[in-house]
């Protein structure tokens, strides 16, 4: 998948110097040359590095550190996760690439990965999945517990998310437990896919491959939304919603099938309840 705004679908793991890196490295040494300023701080994350995984580990462990986390300790964690499991360097090549696709306000990789704090918090929960797999709960947990203090993002670390996932804005995004989002997934803020609180076990929402979350949608309960669907800006799903469907309202209901498979952010959003 690629776009005049977008980039070839390399992963780092296929091939160490693919054209994204090299094409984010770029657009750091532009902007230090714009602006002297942030010169320091496009070294430290972008340019004094070789690949995206230790670009990573020095982004999100600084923020992450405190209340009892070194960011020392934290930095040698998240490059010790991303080295042992390449997917999510190359999971977070798909989010980048989401971002530069679906925004129209992005134009460069760099931005997003230095200034969109929903990408910040969905590669830092990825780092705490893969912890909450290897059976390092408690760990897994005080990750997630920092992401929402510092980002206002509560992803549990169990929660299983698919590439390519744009979260756009992001505060007060909530995602429970048993919750599953397949790939091209979009969001805006304020979503939340929890449970009723009268279930136990799996109970949280299904979300298929390439659906739009507008602001403040809620879906909730183990209810499944359908690959291509849209939900519409504050409306609250308690049903299944069928594939290329757009539901709106609250509660949701159907109002259109849509024609398209892609979007981009604001297609439905207004969609009228």
């Amino acid at each position: 998948m690629s776009g005049a705004r977008g980039l070839p679908a390399l992963a780092e793991t296929a091939c160490p110097a693919a054209v994204p890196w090299l094409r984010m490295r770029a657009e750091a040494e532009r902007s230090a040359a714009r602006e002297p300023l942030l010169r320091p701080l496009l070294e430290a994350t972008v340019l004094r590095h070789r690949s995206l995984g230790p670009a990573l580990a020095q982004l999100l462990a600084p923020p992450l550190a405190g209340q009892g986390l070194a960011a020392a300790a934290l930095h040698g964690l998240f490059d010790e996760v991303l080295a042992a499991a390449p997917e999510l360097v190359a999971h977070a090549w798909r989010d980048l690439h989401a971002a530069l696709e679906r925004d129209p306000a992005t134009d460069e990789l760099v931005d997003p990965f230095l200034n969109h704090k929903g990408f910040q918090a969905l590669q830092a929960h990825r780092i705490a999945h893969r912890l909450w797999v290897d059976g390092r709960h408690a760990l897994a947990r005080r990750l997630q517990s920092r992401v929402s203090q510092v980002w206002a993002v509560d992803i549990h670390p169990a929660a299983r998310i698919g590439a390519g996932l744009f979260i756009d804005h992001a505060t007060g995004v909530v995602i429970g437990e048993t919750c599953v989002i397949g790939e091209d997934v979009s969001m805006l803020q304020d979503v939340t896919l929890g449970g009723t609180g009268k279930e136990s076990g799996d109970r949280h929402p299904k979300i298929g491959a390439g659906v739009l979350l507008c602001a403040g949608a809620k879906v909730l309960g183990n209810v499944r939304i359908g690959a291509g669907a849209r939900v519409g800006a504050g409306s609250v799903v308690l049903r299944d919603v069928p594939e290329h469907a757009t539901a709106v309202g609250v509660p949701a209901r159907l109002v259109e099938r849509a024609r398209a498979a892609g979007h981009r952010l604001g297609d439905t959003c207004g969609a009228p309840a």
